[in-house]
């Protein structure tokens, strides 16, 4: 087979200087080898493979850091607690844990909020670019992997009960492919909510038609084994990952500011104030008496 001008080469040098404009564990491999599409690149299962093997190589020669992408799909829980003690050390994390605690007072920022929110997405591995807008905004974010299991559902059904109680309305952000059955996983996340007794709207920020189309973002042709492509009309199908680590931040970001009311907040920040000084004194109190 003739070669082509997409290399090994040609891939390690673009994407050393792709991978050096993120942090470590911000871009996946999926999602490098569609920023090396927009270069030129074809997106095709031969040129993906031809990348992930570029990237192995490019890490063990140092070219790339072996922190450079996410692999959340293979965690260790927990650790192996083996240091030595220190009791000096102790006695100083204790003591800044005390001051920590009694300086720091904040009211929960969607406490006041009508409306409850969570994030969803449909990729584990985009979790690394999404984590960090989501604790910014004190915002729970769950990648549901396709098809979410029913175990999932119920335990995000427990949560969302618990505040529709309280008289929240109660949404979820979601985020997912531009396929059939990435247009569809929202609709069966809903119906499967409804069906264990709690009303939650489903709202889709992603991957639409017009967005693949204005962001210029490469489509492949659908999968074949989805059983829904048959009569799907979509233009073909389209990875998240296709979406530059930024933007996704950025889409992520509006879609919470969508559902926020600041002028409540404002109103919480004002009651903060109001009993960060009665906390203070509470804990100095207790603290003294010890």
């Amino acid at each position: 087979m003739k070669k082509d001008q997409f290399t090994r080469q040609w891939i390690t040098d673009n994407a050393i200087e792709i991978v050096g404009r993120y942090n470590p564990g911000e871009l996946t491999l999926r999602a490098l080898h569609y920023q090396l599409v927009g270069l030129g690149m074809t997106n095709s299962m031969q040129h993906y493979k031809r990348v992930v093997s570029a990237m192995e190589v490019a890490r063990w020669e140092g070219l790339v850091d072996f922190e450079a992408f996410s692999d959340l799909d293979r965690t260790m829980v927990g650790d192996t607690h083996a240091d030595t003690t220190n009791l000096d050390d102790k006695i100083e994390e204790a003591k800044g844990q005390v001051r920590a605690w009694a300086q720091i007072y904040n009211k929960n920022r969607w406490e006041n909020q009508p409306i409850y929110a969570e994030v969803f997405i449909e990729k584990k591995a985009l979790q690394a670019v999404f984590q960090n807008t989501c604790f910014d905004n004190h915002i729970a974010l769950g990648a549901v992997k396709g098809y979410p299991s029913l175990t999932f559902l119920y335990e995000a059904a427990q949560r969302f009960k618990k505040r529709e109680r309280e008289g929240k309305e109660c949404v979820i952000l979601y985020f997912g492919d531009y396929d059939p059955s990435g247009e569809d996983i929202p609709r069966s996340i809903g119906d499967n909510l409804t069906r264990m007794g709690v009303t939650v709207e489903v709202r889709r920020f992603a991957l639409f038609e017009h967005q693949v189309r204005e962001w210029k973002l490469p489509p492949a042709p659908a999968k074949l084994t989805d059983s829904r492509t048959a009569n799907w009309d979509g233009i073909g199908q389209v990875e998240l990952d296709a979406v530059k680590p930024e933007q996704l931040k950025r889409m992520v970001q509006d879609a919470i500011d969508s559902v926020f009311n600041e002028d409540l907040y404002n109103e919480l920040l004002e009651g903060e104030k109001a009993e960060r000084e009665t906390y203070r004194t509470a804990l100095k109190k207790y603290v003294s008496e010890l």
